[in-house]
């Protein structure tokens, strides 16, 4: 410490720094110490905390965090103490790191040191005495522990314990004594180590031996601190497990600790618990530490979670049953054992019976042990299994032994590891392929991703790798210059043949239709013998079509001959050599079955052979086709496996993998989908052949009989081959619909069958809020046959009928549901006090007989029964009768009466009992009689009403004497009411001669005793029947909150949906929910709240706006009136309390975190209800007891039995660096922390490690789970080390794999950081789980793997674009799903879906992560689970909430990704093997739903360019006029045909179907019509048809090019506008460069097309066209925010110019600078076969100039090749000419002067020139234009080849003129977009309009109010 101090001293300079860094520190200090305090830490000492500014790299290490906290904690008791806790604290930091290379150690250091000096200087100089620190410490060590009665504190706790009952008092005292051990702890490690460094006198010795003493007696002061998950198994000791009560954890527990027949371990026990089987592998293995920990806790509650479904064992020693551990067991090995099947290998255990109880713990330790370390690895399930077959031998081996030996595989220099010898040598391989992959610009088959490494353990040549692996073995080879090793099984070449190549079933079946139709239609519908043998042409072309097909396998295997396996290569030369010779010898029969035909008298031999050919091929195809998709032929098959000859032909047949067998389905099922199909299929081809093909095959028949035709350019290639190209421009946009048709079939029926599948689901059936209202009386029954699982207590069944519950009974189970609900609402603000307190439902447990329901059903019903009373000239009968047609009605006068009657019995006592009594007895009397008319004048109800009320309104407050005597008042005036005006003369003269009725009257006795309420019930009572008698409001419109009423209308409704019944918290399945996050905002801060854009506009704003109802609920539930901003800055809690409320509003992780809580309250909630007896609860409680759930969040029990079932990790992955940083997301995910006891968070956390001799560094991962402690800091529980970097592949996936071992349960649901949940949804949780037992087969022959959750997207209401893209993903994730899982094809798309977490972490993991690739990880997990025999289903009785992009360029990115996503799909495995191993109709399915949705968009959008580019041919080549007046070429009903489908899908009225389906059947037939036709009001054809060229522009790319990447696409609030240029850049070369050439495709047909008559095809190409056109182009300004405020208009041309104009260079971005934009958009053309393809594509603009050239009036008709090389001439001058216009000369001032005027001549001259031609020639202005039209399409071509072959043009030295030539193309491009813009934004009308329909009316006439006051600040300033 001195030392440091003389230090600092030395000169002003470093005196000055060091005071710098104080500074320094104690600000930030002081920042985290506010922020703390605000987000709910506690309160800091002496105003910092120290502990908090800790560095990772210290923290690591030692517990100085936990001295400092300790210093923090007794820094009011004894500040010397406190100084000597920072002194040894500033020690060890030194010591640790006494250059300070540590990330903020520094910092750190300086920091404490100036604290140390503040509390030297507190010291009011009073001298210091070092020596005596240790008998300071110590004196003050004996004096806290005695003042906190550590050791009765102790004492009590064990005898709680002992006693068997953990009570809150008990978790609240343990909570208390782990604050005073982590205190004791730290004061004696201090002590330790200042008695060490002390001299060695008698008192120090004395010391140090008590200090060892009570280290090793005192196991409670280390067991209750050592951190813990889940369940404290570190230490038997700890007093605040109440997991230790628990008879399934015991068994579990004692279960692993079962060491009698194992070998004896060669090590001491552990001192703070027994020893157990995880000691034994650690031992053996070297397993890290805590991996052993987590994985011990892992099976712990595996093993006990499947105890308790079997049944909870009561008593003195539970035991794990044989059956519990056997399922576990199978559960776990299933894929080990199926892949030892598979290469015929026997496993590692004899037999299953021959495996002991223990041996099956051991066994699946192993396995756990093994996947929790292999990081990376555990993307490699084979490799696992290959790990985990030779480990499990070698420890059959040591278990056999008598004493535990280490094991040689992990054995070392001396040490045992399993991550250095095992993972580590296969981790670094598959690190050097990832690093070969270039940051996923190499191809693909340029390196082995995962799936590579993991089909090398498919073959049996796997185990040449010998154990442990073999480091110079092929597999473990790294990559080099010229070895390395090839792929495996599979190589993902970049080509659009794969497309072919997966689905050849497909395309085959359709061009084989399209043949026969074609035929069929020719032949007139004639089907004589000559017409079949044309048919039988379909034979020789299926043969050519397989060959084709088998010689794609042959040439895309390139990459992987090398390393595939032998019977992969011989299956492909057979299939080959055999399709070879198969193809000639059917194409030769065929051709003699013609040249037969053409014989006379012959007798059809070669015909018959031929026939005989074909119907055996296609017999046997059809038998092995049977025999492997049939489940009943599939088990034939199975028998036929035995005969080698079967099993050559399968294999032939149908290629053999590890994954894609036994994919077959159930009988049913299978007939499913087949009929489905059969109906598409049958409607598609009669469509096909009626109004496709028939049509045209008179035109194609006069079209080739043409002959002589006039050309008006020079033909290469129609003249002479009758007319080739006309056919071809006639036939191949029918082709091209013909070809994606079928999607639009699939999407109308699948639209129809969901619809008829929702209502039989019934979906829907609840819709509206009085639907609700009218259905509510059903609702407890049938929430408690199916979400509750409560007892109910025996002595409430003796009350009723034992065969039915009555309706009151389910009432009471029902309503502390119904009112946590109600609850949740309210503080999530969607609801007000006032809606809460008439939505809340009484508990239905007291004496009063009939059902209470919530007073929204009953609000304004006595007014009405008041009114029918008072009207009433009928008998009594006739008044009730009326009452009840309105059964609430019946209820409300009912319940009024009762209440009204127990109330006025607990408020009075003597004389005023003797009244009520009296009164109601002959009241009850007269309504028995009859005669209730005659006893009571109804007139006077009103008035008796108003007096109750009056009595009540007193009542509901609290007592005072002031109230007391106005309530005697208010009973006085009551009492002659009724006596002397409501009730009938007779009863009035009863009660005025009743003598102590009038003594106590005249007396003021009665009533002057008032009885005031005070049973929280008759409050409760009294409270209801207030609001009954003054509530006059309709319930109508409670909740008014939108998203309140969907919440209830949607839980309500599925309560009546087929719903598995619930069972008890107890026994079910226990699940974890998993969130990925990287850096996404986690809580807004008030500095984003308020700070406005350029429009005045804040988020608060904007929210405040868009959610008025809930921003005055929440106001109303923080206590505050109109505040603004300003008032939320003076409170700290409401600060923090508004930026949770905007956050809840926004895609924030608070918002998820928030959501998946849920399931932890809903857990408490059903077991607090359930009331498991732990020894502490007893039954027999009262039936109040158990509805009431009051503190059941508190409740111990409840609390820990949620934590068994469910656990929730966020997997932060940066998290280490972003609080090494001091970001704010790190504070923002501590809080949520501290706010969420069950949360766990796991990060990546990075070290670097500094050699000896510190030259080197290297770094080193760790994976990391933290909670927050009792302290409210980050506990670390686990510190896993990996061997590398974890992310070797896509981002996400690594992600989730690095933090997937800290998951708990049977189930995981996956929940992205966009996404919420809801409390009642949380409670169906239990019952979703259920579906994976798959009772009575309800989901096909196998259990669910993977089950389908519905979501809704939450987002809609932002803006119409977000409403759009909602209703389009709310249809697809419903609809679209539903029907997916009904035709065995739904896989997992990134929704909130369940896993069966053993099926998938032991199958590869829940996605797959292989670079580029993988792209779409989430869609891989479904593909895996269908190919590994798992099964896939949907279920909409429980949703949740799913955010999705809100503005369109967000929008745009994210479809782009996705686009991108399936582009990489189409190259994998995965889809490959799925398109090859489904049956023929679930292929069909699964391609259409998957890449073919998006191959047939493209199509959609080609079909408009082969459209036009064949009428432009036919128009540009002069035929157009002539054979269109022959062949009705124009009008033809083929081409009607197809235009008219091609146009419904671009303005994505087929998208709609589903979502209108949708509409009907959940929001019914008028609304939904009126939510489409406000659709269409705000342009969402426009929306659907852009976003038709953005999936299309990014589809078509990846697959040409690749680029597929994530992008990040933002999920905040869209009030900003976007930029012009900005829009440009994103949209320029996906839309406005196609629209454009689509807009000169239609310029030209318009200009030289026979249109005469103004046929309908013209007119919908033009118009279909046009539209598309628009869209494309102004599309992103339509739907951009103030696109046409006309200061917008202004400020975004001045951007977009400076943007175009300025100069790019090192450094400076695409956003600055439009160079620097051009370079990066010619990034994605990298490969030679790229460019070769956009060379071809780029070649069709020359047509323009080649067909125009001839169309010019100069050219006087000649056709001559001379004519278009002369054009060429004229457009190099015109090059020429440019760049003498652009030049600018820099080296002379003379020179610029003397360019000017030679351009200024040069123009005069151009001008001249024209104008003479235009004169003097035959030249037009017509032709000018057209020129122009011609030489811009060539210019743009040769633009697009210079840019393809860009190092060529480089070297020739063109390249800058390349470059202009392209700006001043962007120039005319944003000119063309720019100037209707700026026409538009002229009117101010334009701008209103556009923000009226973009966004809510609240926000738009917000928007307005916010320009203006923009506008007057504007005005102030000025």
């Amino acid at each position: 410490m001195a030392s440091s101090t003389s230090r600092r001293r030395r000169g002003g300079g470093l005196e000055r720094v060091a005071d710098n860094w104080e500074r320094l520190v104690r600000a930030a200090l002081k920042r985290d110490r506010d922020h703390l305090r605000v987000g709910g830490a506690p309160a800091a000492v002496g105003g910092q905390r120290l502990a908090d500014a800790v560095p990772a790299s210290l923290g690591r290490t030692t517990n100085i965090e936990q001295i400092l906290q300790a210093a923090d904690d007794i820094e009011v008791e004894d500040p010397n103490v406190a100084r000597i806790l920072c002194e040894q604290a500033y020690t060890m930091a030194q010591n640790l790191d006494p250059s300070s290379e540590g990330r903020g150690v520094l910092q750190f250091k300086t920091g404490l040191a100036s604290v140390i000096k503040q509390k030297l200087a507190k010291k009011d100089g009073a001298p210091i005495d070092r020596q005596n620190d240790v008998q300071v410490l110590w004196n003050f060590y004996l004096e806290y522990k005695s003042r906190c009665r550590v050791d009765d504190m102790q004492r009590e706790q064990e005898r709680l314990r002992e006693s068997g009952t953990f009570s809150t008092e008990m978790g609240n005292r343990a909570m208390k004594m782990k604050k005073v051990f982590a205190t004791l702890r730290a004061l004696l490690d201090v002590l330790e180590n200042l008695v060490g460094q002390s001299p060695t006198d008698r008192l120090h010795r004395q010391i140090l031996e008590e200090i060892k003493r009570i280290k090793r007696s005192d196991a409670a002061l280390r067991g209750e601190l050592m951190p813990y998950n889940i369940v404290p198994l570190d230490t038997s000791s700890s007093v605040a497990n109440i997991f230790g009560f628990f008879p399934e954890v015991i068994a579990a527990t004692a279960a692993i600790q079962n060491c009698e027949d194992l070998p004896r371990f060669p090590f001491d026990t552990p001192q703070l618990r027994q020893k157990d089987i995880f000691d034994l592998l650690q031992y053996v293995f070297g397993f890290q530490e805590d991996n052993i920990r987590n994985q011990r806790e892992n099976v712990v509650l595996m093993l006990a979670n499947a105890q308790s479904r079997l049944s909870l064992q009561i008593g003195s020693e539970p035991k794990i049953d044989e059956m519990a551990v056997t399922d576990v067991f199978c559960k776990v090995l299933d894929n080990y054992i199926k892949w030892c099947r598979y290469l015929g290998r026997r496993v590692a255990w004899t037999s299953l019976e021959a495996v002991n109880k223990n041996r099956k713990i051991i066994l699946v330790a192993l396995y756990f042990l093994i996947w929790g370390e292999a990081a990376n690895i555990r993307f490699l399930p084979e490799c696992i299994c290959y790990i985990f077959h030779n480990m499990a031998k070698e420890l059959d081996g040591i278990l056999d032994s008598s004493v535990a030996e280490t094991a040689k595989s992990c054995t070392t220099e001396g040490s045992t590891s399993f991550l250095e010898k095992i993972i580590t040598p296969i981790y670094d391989t598959m690190a050097a392929e990832a690093e070969n992959n270039k940051d996923g610009k190499a191809a693909h088959s340029a390196w082995r991703n995962y799936d590579d490494f993991n089909e090398y353990f498919w073959s049996r040549s796997c185990f040449e790798l010998g154990w442990p692996p073999a480091e110079g073995s092929k597999f473990l080879r790294k990559p080099a210059k010229r070895k390395r090793t090839g792929k495996t099984n599979f190589v993902e070449h970049r080509t659009f043949l794969h497309l072919y190549r997966s689905f050849h079933r497909l395309w085959i079946f359709l061009l084989l239709m399209f043949q026969l139709l074609a035929i069929i239609a020719f032949h007139h519908g004639k089907m004589d013998i000559d017409t079949i043998r044309i048919l039988l042409s379909a034979g020789p072309a299926f043969f050519v079509l397989n060959f084709i097909e088998c010689c794609l396998d042959v040439i895309l295997m390139f990459g992987a001959y090398k390393t595939a396996r032998g019977f992969a290569i011989s299956r492909l030369v057979i299939r080959f050599l055999w399709l070879t010779a198969v193809s000639t010898f059917v194409t030769y029969l065929y051709v003699k079955v013609l040249e037969e035909r053409d014989t006379r008298n012959s007798d059809s031999t070669y015909f018959r052979i031929y026939g005989l050919v074909l119907g055996g091929y296609a017999a046997v195809r059809i038998m092995f086709a049977l025999m492997a998709k049939i489940p009943a032929c599939h088990r034939l098959s199975s028998f036929s496996d035995r005969s080698q000859f079967f099993q050559f032909f399968k294999w032939i047949y149908q290629e053999r993998y590890y994954v894609g067998r036994g994919l077959y389905e159930s009988i049913s099922d299978y007939a499913r989908y087949v009929i489905f199909w059969v109906v598409i299929l049958a409607c598609k081809f009669t469509f096909a052949y009626f109004l496709q093909i028939r049509p045209l095959v008179e035109p194609t028949n006069i079209i080739v009989q043409l002959h002589d035709l006039k050309y008006s350019w020079h033909d290469l290639v129609s003249r002479g081959n009758k007319n080739a190209l006309t056919i071809l421009s006639l036939w191949a946009p029918v082709l091209a619909i013909y070809l994606m048709d079928i999607h639009i079939w699939y999407t109308l029926l699948s639209a129809l069958v969901g619809g008829v599948m929702g209502a039989r689901d019934r979906l829907g059936e609840i819709r509206s809020i009085e639907m609700l209202h009218k259905r509510f009386e059903s609702f407890p029954e049938a929430f408690a046959k199916n979400l509750s699982a409560s007892r109910i207590p025996s002595r409430r069944i003796d009350r009723v009928n034992e065969s039915e519950i009555t309706t009151k009974t389910y009432a009471s189970i029902f309503s502390p549901f119904w009112n946590e609900i109600i609850k949740s609402l309210r503080e999530e603000d969607y609801i007000s006090n006032r809606e809460m307190d008439l939505l809340m439902m009484p508990s239905n447990c007291g004496n009063l007989m009939l059902v209470q329901w919530p007073l929204f059903l009953l609000t304004s019903k006595i007014m009405l029964a008041n009114d029918y009373a008072s009207d009433c000239k009928d008998s009594q009968y006739e008044l009730w009768d009326r009452i009840s047609k309105d059964e609430y009605m019946a209820y409300a006068v009912k319940e009024c009466y009762y209440s009204t009657e127990k109330i006025l019995h607990s408020l009075v006592d003597a004389e005023g009992q003797h009244w009520v009594v009296r009164l109601f007895r002959d009241l009850n009397d007269s309504i028995a009689q009859g005669s209730l008319l005659v006893t009571i004048n109804l007139k006077k109800l009103q008035l008796v009403q108003s007096r109750l009320t009056g009595l009540t309104g007193l009542l509901i407050r609290d007592e005072t004497a002031g109230r007391a005597a106005g309530v005697t008042k208010a009973l006085l005036e009551l009492y002659e009411v009724v006596t002397h005006e409501f009730l009938s003369q007779n009863l009035r003269e009863q009660f005025d001669t009743w003598q102590l009725l009038l003594r106590a009257r005249n007396d003021g006795r009665l009533f002057s005793k008032i009885l005031w309420p005070k049973d929280p019930e008759m409050k409760e009572q009294l409270k209801r029947l207030h609001l009954l008698l003054t509530v006059k409001d309709s319930a109508t419109n409670i909740p008014k909150n939108l998203e309140a009423r969907r919440r209830l209308q949607f839980f309500t409704n599925s309560l009546f949906m087929d719903i598995p019944q619930a069972k008890p918290v107890s026994e079910m399945i226990p699940f974890s929910v998993f969130t990925p996050y990287y850096s996404e905002t986690v809580l807004y801060s008030m500095s984003e709240l308020c700070v406005e854009n350029e429009d005045g506009i804040s988020i608060l704003f904007y929210l405040q706006k868009i959610y008025p109802d809930e921003w005055a609920n929440f106001l109303e539930r923080i206590g505050c009136g109109e505040s603004s901003e300003d008032d939320f800055k003076e409170s700290p809690s409401d600060t923090m309390e508004l930026r949770f409320w905007v956050s809840y509003r926004g895609q924030t992780l608070a918002r998820t975190v928030r959501g998946m809580m849920y399931y932890r309250r809903a857990l408490m909630l059903q077991s607090y209800l359930e009331r498991r007896c732990l020894g502490g609860i007893e039954d027999g409680n009262s039936a109040a007891e158990y509805i009431d759930t009051q503190g059941y969040e508190l409740s111990p029990d409840a609390r820990a039995q949620a934590d068994i079932k469910f656990t929730y990790v966020v997997s932060c992955q940066i998290y280490g660096l972003q609080k090494q940083t001091k970001k704010q997301e790190a504070a923002d995910i501590a809080l949520l922390l501290q706010r969420n006891e069950a949360l766990r968070v796991a990060f990546i956390h990075e070290e670097e490690i500094i050699s000896r001799d510190g030259k080197a560094t290297t770094r080193e991962y760790y994976s990391k789970l933290v909670k927050a402690d009792v302290h409210g800091k980050d506990q670390e529980i686990y510190c896993i080390k990996l061997p590398g970097n974890p992310k070797l592949g896509e981002g996400k996936p690594e992600n989730q794999n690095h933090a997937i071992i800290f998951t708990r349960g049977d189930a995981v649901q996956t929940i992205d950081m966009n996404q919420d949940n809801y409390l009642e949804e949380a409670m169906k949780m239990r019952n979703l789980l259920e579906e994976f037992h798959n009772a009575h087969g309800k989901h096909g022959i196998r259990k669910p793997t993977i089950l389908g959750v519905r979501e809704h997207v939450f987002t809609g209401s932002v803006s119409s674009l977000a409403s759009f893209m909602s209703k389009q993903e709310t249809s697809f994730v419903t609809l679209g799903q539903r029907v997916l899982a009904y035709l065995k094809v739904r896989m997992h798309y990134g929704h909130p879906d369940v896993f069966d977490r053993i099926f998938h972490i032991t199958r590869g993991g829940i996605s797959k992560a292989s670079r580029v690739i993988n792209i779409s990880e989430d869609i891989y997990a479904g593909f895996n689970s269908t190919l590994r025999q798992g099964n896939i289903t949907h279920h909409e009785y429980i949703q949740v909430g799913k955010g999705r992009d809100v503005g369109l360029n967000q929008i745009a990115l994210f479809e782009g990704k996705v686009a991108g996503g399936n582009g990489e799909q189409v190259l994998s495995r995965d889809v490959y093997r799925l398109g090859q191993l489904f049956d023929f109709f679930r292929m069909l399915t699964f391609f259409f739903t998957t890449v073919g949705y998006y191959v047939c968009t493209m199509m959609t959008v080609l079909t408009v360019y082969i459209f036009l580019y064949g009428r432009v041919y036919l128009a540009l080549s002069g035929l157009d006029y002539s054979i269109s007046r022959q062949a009705r070429f124009l009008g033809n009903t083929a081409l009607d045909a197809a235009l008219n489908a091609q146009f419904l899908v671009q303005i994505g009225i087929f998208t709609a179907v589903p979502m209108i389906m949708g509409f009907i059947l959940e929001l019914g037939l008028m609304k939904a019509v009126f939510s489409f036709i406000t659709m269409q009001l705000q342009f969402c054809s426009v929306f659907f048809t852009f976003s038709l060229g953005t999936r299309t522009h990014y589809f078509g790319r990846t697959i040409l090019h690749g680029g597929a990447k994530y992008r990040a696409t933002g999920r905040g609030f869209v009030v900003r506008h976007i930029k012009f240029a900005e829009n440009y850049r994103l949209y320029s070369r996906s839309h406005f460069v196609k629209a454009l050439e689509v807009a000169l495709l239609l310029i030209v047909y318009i200009a030289y097309g026979y249109t005469k008559g103004g046929s309908s095809s013209f007119i919908l190409i033009t118009i279909s066209s046009w539209f598309l056109v628009m869209s494309w182009l102004f599309a992103p300004y339509i739907f951009n925010p103030s696109g046409f405020e006309w200061q917008k208009t202004v400020e975004d041309f001045d951007d977009w110019t400076n943007w175009l104009l300025y100069k790019g260079g090192v450094g400076v971005k695409g956003d600055n600078s439009w160079e620097s934009w051009w370079d990066e958009e010619q990034a994605h053309i990298q490969t030679f076969r790229g460019r070769i393809l956009e060379t071809i594509l780029s070649l069709r603009f020359l047509m323009f100039q080649y067909g125009i050239v001839y169309k010019l009036k100069i050219t006087d008709h000649n056709t001559s090749l001379a004519v278009y090389g002369f054009s060429w001439i004229v457009l190099f001058v015109m090059v020429l000419l440019f760049k003498l216009f652009t030049a600018t000369p820099r080296k002379s001032t003379a020179l610029p002067t003397f360019v000017r005027f030679l351009q200024g001549v040069l123009a005069i001259g151009i001008i001249a020139g024209i104008a003479l031609l235009i004169v003097l020639t035959s030249f037009t202005v017509a032709d000018l234009f057209a020129s122009a039209l011609a030489f811009i399409a060539t210019g743009w071509c040769v633009l697009c080849l210079a840019v393809t072959w860009k190092r060529v043009v480089k070297v020739l030295g063109l390249w800058d003129s390349v470059r202009e030539i392209a700006r001043m193309y962007d120039a005319g491009m944003g000119a063309i977009i720019f100037v209707p813009i700026v026409v538009f934004s002229w009117f101010p009308f334009v701008s209103t309009f556009q923000s009226r329909f973009l966004f809510n009316q609240a926000f738009s006439r917000g928007l307005e109010i916010s320009l203006i006051l923009a506008g007057n600040k504007a005005n102030q300033q000025i």
